[in-house]
Order: C-alpha cells, then sequence, then structure tokens
C-alpha cells in the first residue's frame, strides 16, 4: 500500500470517527413548523373563537413570544427569512418564488437545510417551501405523499412519523409546513374532505371582526372559513407532538411554530402595519427549567436561524447573520436589549412593487414608503376576494379603521404612536411635535439599512 494511500484511508476513518462521535452524543432533533397566512388567532394569544388546544399546549409547555413579527408580509421573501437569518433585502428573495414571479436568493446564501446538513443532520420537507433556488434550499427527503396540497395536516404528521422513526442514528431536521389558513381557488378549501382531520364550524356570527376589516357579512363568513383552515393546523399539530413522544424523541426536540405572515386579507397580509406582522412564535427547549414562559422580547425571523444553530451546534455561515439567537432569553420573561425591530419588504408578486422599510420599538412605529407615489397594490387573492370585491360593489370609502383612499395612497413617511394609537391609523410624521422622534427613526432605518446592504439605498442616493 502506498502512502498516498495509507493517509487517504486515515482521513476516512478519522472522518468516520467524528461523524460517528457526533451522532452517539444526545441527539438535538429540531422540528420546524410553518403556518402559512397564520396571524395570532391562536387561543394562546387571547382568541376566544379560536379552537387550537394542541398549539395552546405547545406555548403552556414552552416560550410563548407576545412580541414576535415577520420582517415581511409576504409568502417566500419570509420564509427565506426564516431559512437563512438574512432579511429578504439582503439575500435576494425580493418576492414570490413561483411561476413569472421568479424570484430567488443569491448564490452566496447558506440556508438552514444546508448548514444542518453540513453538521450531519438528516433533513425533512413536508408540505409548502416556496423559496429558490431549489438546489440551495434542498432537503434530503420531500415526505408530501396524499397531503392534499398540505392542507390534510394530520397525513402531514403520519408522513412525519415515518421520517422520525426511521433507522438512522443521525439527529434530525423536520421542516412542517401546511398550507393552511392560506386562501384557496376559492375560499380556505374547506369543502374537500382530509382523512384523520375532523371540521370544526364556526358561526359567522360569532366571530371576531378585527379592527382593519369591515364587519359586513361576507366578511364574518371568511372569517369563518379561516378559523376552520386554522383548526386544521391545530390537529396537525397535535398529531406531530403525539408523534415525536411516541417515538422517544419530545425530550430532545427543539420545537419552533410561527407563521410566514399575517391573515390573507386586505389590510393585514403584504402590509407591514402590526396586522400584517405580529404574529406567534412558539419555541419549546428541551432543556428548559421555566415553562409557560411568555416573553416580552420584541424578536423577528432574523432570530430563527441563529437560534437553531446555536441549538444544534452546527456552524454558521462565514457571513454575519441579521439577527440573535433566541435560547439565551427563553426563560427570561422581560429581558434587556430587545426593544426594537426592523422590517423590510420590496415585492409579493412580480407587479407589487411597493418597497418599504421599517423600525418598530415599543411605543413608535415609523414606515419609509420608498416608492410611495404609487398606488398600494393588491395580491391578486385578497383583490378577488368577497372581502374586498364587496367593498368594491358597495362602493365603500371606508374600510375598516381606515378610509379606501389612506390604504391606497400612502404618504412617504408613516408614525404611529404604538401605545395611544395601536390600530396605526393616525399619523404623527407630518407633526412638528415629533419631528425629532422621527429624525431619530429614520437614522437608525437608514443605518441599518447600510448595516443589511440593502440595494434600495440607492432612492437616498439619487437625492
Amino acid at each position: 500500500m502506498t502512502i498516498r494511500k495509507i493517509l487517504a484511508a486515515v482521513v476516512f476513518f478519522a472522518f468516520l470517527f467524528v461523524q460517528r462521535a457526533f451522532v452517539w452524543a444526545a441527539p438535538k432533533n429540531v422540528v420546524v413548523i410553518v403556518a402559512d397566512d397564520l396571524g395570532r388567532q391562536l387561543g394562546c394569544y387571547g382568541d376566544t373563537v379560536a379552537r387550537t388546544p394542541h398549539i395552546d399546549a405547545l406555548a403552556a409547555d414552552g416560550t410563548r413570544f407576545a412580541w414576535a413579527f415577520c420582517t415581511t408580509a409576504s409568502c417566500s421573501p419570509s420564509r427565506s427569512v426564516i431559512l437563512t437569518g438574512l432579511h429578504n433585502h439582503a439575500n435576494g428573495q425580493y418576492g414570490l418564488q413561483h411561476a413569472t414571479h421568479n424570484f430567488g436568493s443569491q448564490p452566496f446564501v447558506k440556508p438552514l437545510p444546508m448548514l444542518l446538513k453540513q453538521a450531519f443532520y438528516r433533513t425533512c420537507s413536508i408540505g409548502k417551501v416556496h423559496v429558490q433556488p431549489e438546489e440551495m434550499y434542498r432537503f434530503e427527503r420531500y415526505a408530501n405523499d396524499k397531503i392534499a396540497g398540505g392542507r390534510n395536516t394530520v397525513r402531514m404528521a403520519e408522513n412525519a412519523e415515518q421520517f422520525i422513526r426511521e433507522d438512522d442514528p443521525r439527529p434530525f431536521f423536520l421542516y412542517f409546513c401546511p398550507t393552511d389558513p392560506h386562501r384557496a381557488q376559492t375560499g380556505f378549501a374547506n369543502e374537500a374532505e382530509y382523512p384523520g382531520v375532523k371540521p370544526v364550524k364556526f358561526d359567522p356570527g360569532k366571530v371576531a371582526v378585527p379592527h382593519y376589516l369591515p364587519d359586513q357579512p361576507e366578511v364574518r363568513r371568511e372569517l369563518a372559513e379561516y378559523y376552520e383552515s386554522i383548526a386544521r393546523v391545530d390537529q396537525g399539530v397535535g398529531r406531530l407532538v403525539a408523534a415525536l413522544k411516541a417515538a422517544g424523541h419530545f425530550d430532545d426536540t427543539l420545537i419552533v411554530f410561527l407563521s410566514d405572515n399575517g391573515p390573507p386579507f386586505p389590510g393585514a397580509k403584504t402590509n407591514l402595519y402590526d396586522a400584517g406582522t405580529h404574529l406567534p412564535l412558539i419555541i419549546r427547549a428541551p432543556d428548559q427549567k421555566s415553562r409557560g414562559v411568555v416573553s416580552q422580547a420584541l424578536v423577528n425571523w432574523t432570530d430563527l436561524v441563529p437560534t437553531i444553530l446555536e441549538f444544534s451546534g452546527a456552524k454558521p455561515p462565514a457571513y454575519a447573520l441579521q439577527g440573535r439567537s433566541l435560547l439565551p432569553i427563553l426563560e427570561t420573561a422581560e429581558p434587556r436589549e430587545w426593544d426594537e425591530i426592523y422590517q423590510s419588504h420590496s415585492f409579493h408578486e412580480v407587479t407589487m412593487y411597493y418597497p418599504m422599510r421599517s423600525i418598530r420599538t415599543r411605543k413608535f412605529h415609523y414606515i419609509l414608503n420608498i416608492a410611495h407615489e404609487l398606488p398600494y397594490p393588491f395580491a391578486s387573492d385578497l383583490f378577488d376576494s368577497p372581502t374586498w370585491q364587496g367593498v368594491v360593489a358597495r362602493k365603500d370609502t371606508q374600510y375598516g379603521s381606515r378610509t379606501v383612499e389612506a390604504y391606497v395612497h400612502r404618504p412617504r413617511h408613516e408614525l404611529y404612536d404604538l401605545q395611544a394609537d395601536p390600530q396605526e391609523t393616525v399619523n404623527l410624521a407630518d407633526r412638528p411635535d415629533y419631528a425629532k422622534i422621527l429624525s431619530e427613526l429614520q437614522q437608525k432605518v437608514r443605518a441599518w439599512q447600510k448595516a443589511t446592504g440593502d440595494p434600495w439605498l440607492i432612492k437616498y442616493e439619487h437625492e
């Protein structure tokens, strides 16, 4: 045997030893559950209409974040942030991934499935991914058999159990993403049958109509359908948790539950107002000593990848991530220095160009509408919804807590006092007594754009 072959053999067996040492250690499995277009319509967030006992139980056994926010209220861009730890303007997924929209992340990006695979994790996606390039975001396995387009959440959990129980010593990363409660071609796909899922019906007369929607019969009907779709998500979560327990992995798995963006109604989804971005986040860590914690930290989806990398011990990418790990504050209700978050929206559909940047503190929300000269664009499914078509048919001038004019035609600067005006309807940006606060927040947004490499900084340069 030549010296070269001997050295190659030594390197090979050393690699196997390191790999085996890693997988023989106590497993640190990761499950990330991403609902689609779910706001805070959950029992654990105080919604008395929702029927979500399994998600509520998960919150009671972990940490529920009271002030969690997506960075953009659009599906593909938000999911790119969830999987990269970079704002969408930094990773390149500016808008939707599919069909003619065709946005995708830049070649330098190292998403979570890639990073965990390099750390000897086996990875599985069930349900919606909706980011690209596919080879960049590739999972080792896709378990999408008979899941009814991501709406049979019980079948999704059954597929997950097969993956969890595979005879493989490596820790696992499961990315579990129902399509519910996203709109379907018509309604919320409640008319179909989903084996194993029990339909949960809601009375339109008893649903809660949020401030940003008009209290009209068609709105109530849509909300009742929306709540039914949410109940399917809950049943899937319950079945998945049961599968983890049955397989003996509930107490060695980090479970993260969240949504990509807010409800699929005009006034919420695609907006940077709280209605579109203030979302559920529940994290259950296996070694967590305090349970049922309600965190007051302001956090956003850039914080998720750093959290998972710290838990797993996986090596971070060479570039700097744009969030912070949440593990150190899981058991602290009021951690210090978690008092502001930043948000970035550029597109939804390819024709929906309306870049916005914002900073949200505990008291103020400042939104910069970069293309404020344009009318605010509607996502096609929201424009075609019975909710908005009712407004069009009646020629309403008021839409929930806003006028139609204020919703469609927005000023360059929006500033809201969230304590005095939680519905964000009184714009203070032109008030002289708020000029100092406005200037401070504008400077912070500008500095953050520079720090995160925002291409839309060119707007300032031209001005």
